[in-house]
């Protein structure tokens, strides 16, 4: 019985350990997922290019809606960014099926509010943000994604899948 545990044990360890990350330089991987904000819950879909072994470029388009009050009110917010983000794992030598990072991204906002009572309204603004994540990965190429943080579209947090292309 022992000696099937162990031989089941390794091979777990051993599935885990296919898994790369992070992303390898001249690499890509897409991003999607939903986030968290006040103005509705954020879709995002984002690309991040692997620019050294610690380093990654990203971009990243989301959109949000929300209706307030029987639909007296409505709004939309779609967004458009780029990111860079350092990640950890060499450094705090990672188990390979795990990714930690953290970066800065400026993304730009269109707003599109609707009340029926009054005229609509646009408006478009620039947000520089910070972000913390982690991904695992359950293979070479697929895993989760969770990240935390602030001044963009999917301000508060966002649960998503990774896909190495």
């Amino acid at each position: 019985m022992k000696k099937n545990i162990f031989i089941a044990l390794v091979s777990f360890m051993a599935c885990g350990a296919f898994a790369q990350s992070p992303l390898e330089k001249g690499k890509w991987q897409l991003n999607a997922g939903i986030g968290t904000s006040g103005w509705g819950t954020p879709v995002y879909l984002g690309f991040d290019y692997g620019i050294h072994r610690d380093w990654t470029l990203g971009i990243e388009g989301s959109y949000q809606s929300h209706s307030y009050g029987a639909s007296r009110y409505s709004s939309s917010i779609v967004g458009l960014g780029v990111n860079g983000n350092y990640h950890f794992d060499h450094v705090l030598d990672l188990p390979k099926s795990w990714d930690l990072y953290a970066g800065l991204g400026l993304t730009y906002y269109h707003w599109n509010y609707s009340n029926k009572s009054f005229a609509d309204s646009n408006a478009t603004n620039t947000g520089l943000g910070a972000q913390l994540g982690a991904r695992y990965f359950f293979t070479n190429r697929f895993g989760i994604n969770l990240e935390l943080g602030g001044g963009n579209a999917t301000s508060g947090g966002k649960i998503g899948i990774t896909y190495k292309l």
